[in-house]
């Protein structure tokens, strides 16, 4: 892939374009980063991982009724996508608390919730994405009501599928982060899930040991990031070496 086709680069991802303009490419990198980037490294196999463990659950959510952006992994680093708007809102749902939200407000990490706490933050690393209400969202036009209604609803949704499928492998779903993108769909705009969900974007604790096999290894210096992303990729059945 030449350098002339790379249209964006982020964190943890870059994005080229494609032959057919209502689509691109999605690859994963190897950086591993914290903090909006005040922490980074380079892990090898990271961006494998994360593209294969991704493929698989957004397979799983597309057969469950999910709309979403993925349609084929390429290469053991790329995937095709849909092309779709980003909203530039990350979405988080918290089942347990714990990181953020135990620090902002005082509670017990582990507390298991009543019920899922939805979340939204502004994709902002400058001001460190920032917690938005949906007052915000709508008042600033970041999100219509109606938009916000269907990013909720669907996130809802994603959240009993993958807590179902991460226990069904002795895995606690903690917490996880999503984005949604605008796609025109048979002349109509749709709200899609897109980029991607990983080991990167959730936090995943052994239901036993309580072990972390999550991206908080690398946050917290516990080391062992790619063993925990392996471990979730073979629980889950995955074949990440072909």
């Amino acid at each position: 892939m030449e350098d002339k086709n790379l249209i964006y680069e982020g964190k943890a991802k870059k994005l080229f374009s494609y032959k057919e303009d209502d689509k691109i490419i999605q690859y994963f990198k190897d950086d591993a980063t914290a903090f909006n980037k005040k922490k980074h490294e380079i892990i090898s196999e990271k961006g494998i991982l994360n593209n294969f463990i991704s493929e698989y659950i957004f397979k799983y959510l597309s057969d469950n009724g999910i709309p979403n952006h993925f349609i084929e992994r390429i290469s053991e680093r790329e995937q095709l996508v849909k092309k779709v708007k980003i909203i530039p809102i990350e979405v988080i749902i918290r089942n347990i608390a714990t990181g953020t939200l135990s620090k902002r407000l005082g509670i017990k990490e582990g507390l298991n919730l009543e019920r899922p706490l939805i979340e939204f933050t502004l994709k902002n690393d400058e001001l460190d994405d920032p917690i938005v209400s949906e007052e915000h969202l709508d008042i600033l036009g970041f999100s219509k009501k109606d938009e916000i209604k269907e990013m909720k609803d669907q996130s809802l949704k994603i959240n009993s599928l993958l807590s179902d499928l991460f226990s069904s492998i002795n895995i606690e779903l903690v917490d996880f982060k999503i984005e949604f993108g605008r796609v025109e769909e048979n002349n109509k705009t749709n709200i899609i899930l897109a980029d991607e969900i990983s080991p990167d974007s959730c936090r995943l604790w052994d239901k036993k040991s309580l072990e972390k096999l999550d991206k908080d290894r690398f946050r917290k210096n516990l080391g062992g990031l790619i063993d925990a992303y392996k471990e979730v990729a073979t629980r889950l059945g995955i074949d990440f070496q072909n």
